[in-house]
């Protein structure tokens, strides 16, 4: 089973983010950069996602919605799964 490891790829060197493979002779890998990734610390994504958060609450972007579970079901157009009640 092949698994994901969190890393950083500066130039020539990988640094482990969270749990590092347990290899004690080389191993191959492919290294896919992510284009999209950010490298700000965890507390700076979650301040920004705090303000947009209270931007969109200023604004009542959402106060239309009423029942955000029968919105969410009617914006995703879900159906009922076999064996569930619907």
């Amino acid at each position: 089973m092949l698994r994901t490891y969190k890393a950083i790829l500066h130039g020539d060197h990988v640094e482990w983010l969270d749990q590092r493979p347990e290899q004690t002779q080389p191993v191959p890998v492919h290294i896919t950069p992510l284009e999209d990734a950010t490298l700000e610390p965890a507390h700076e994504r979650g301040r920004l996602m705090a303000e947009a958060l209270a931007a969109l609450a200023s604004r009542g972007t959402f106060a239309a919605i009423t029942d955000p579970v029968a919105w969410q079901r009617e914006v995703r157009h879900e159906r009922t799964l076999p064996a569930r009640e619907g």
